[in-house]
């Protein structure tokens, strides 16, 4: 089997089955304020579930990994979303396998236009926060409770994840 992935662009269709893409592209925008702000409106589906489940906002820094990515380990989440908005117009890198009877399957990465994020669902398996080149901080959207909401996976043989041509990191 070849380990070798290309991350391709982030789209909202793409990325469907794993959650949702947070930019402003979008139609579900309108003014508010008096027509001083745009309202980009119910972006995701943020998921909390089990004991004494709650939503939490947070801020992440997260330095950057050498490219070509040597993807050895995914996590995913069972009781909670977890969305990552970056403070910046920077892209980043999100990695998300499909589930193969509770286990991660063959991974597939995008690579962020500036100002998008994205919003896992549920035990969604995915990759770590992967900014390029420099460190960069995000807004993340996840569930605190009372259980563990934290499954990670080691792959046998890491995948190498490389970025497009046009992409230096």
């Amino acid at each position: 089997m070849n380990r070798i992935l290309t991350a391709v662009p982030l789209t909202r269709k793409a990325f469907a089955p794993f959650g949702d893409v947070l930019d402003t592209d979008c139609p579900t925008h309108f003014p508010i304020n008096r027509g001083k702000c745009e309202r980009y409106h119910d972006l995701a589906t943020v998921e909390a579930a089990g004991t004494n489940a709650r939503v939490l906002i947070s801020i992440f820094r997260g330095t950057p990994y050498p490219f070509p990515l040597k993807l050895d380990l995914v996590e995913r989440h069972p009781f909670g979303s977890q969305a990552f908005m970056p403070l910046d117009d920077r892209p980043f890198l999100v990695v998300v396998c499909p589930d193969e009877n509770g286990m991660p399957g063959r991974p597939q990465a995008f690579l962020t236009s500036p100002g998008q994020g994205v919003n896992y669902r549920r035990n969604v398996w995915h990759g770590v926060l992967t900014p390029m080149g420099q460190a960069q901080d995000f807004v993340v959207v996840d569930r605190g409770g009372e259980e563990n909401n934290l499954e990670e996976f080691n792959f046998e043989t890491p995948w190498e994840i490389r970025l497009p041509d046009s992409i230096v990191s």
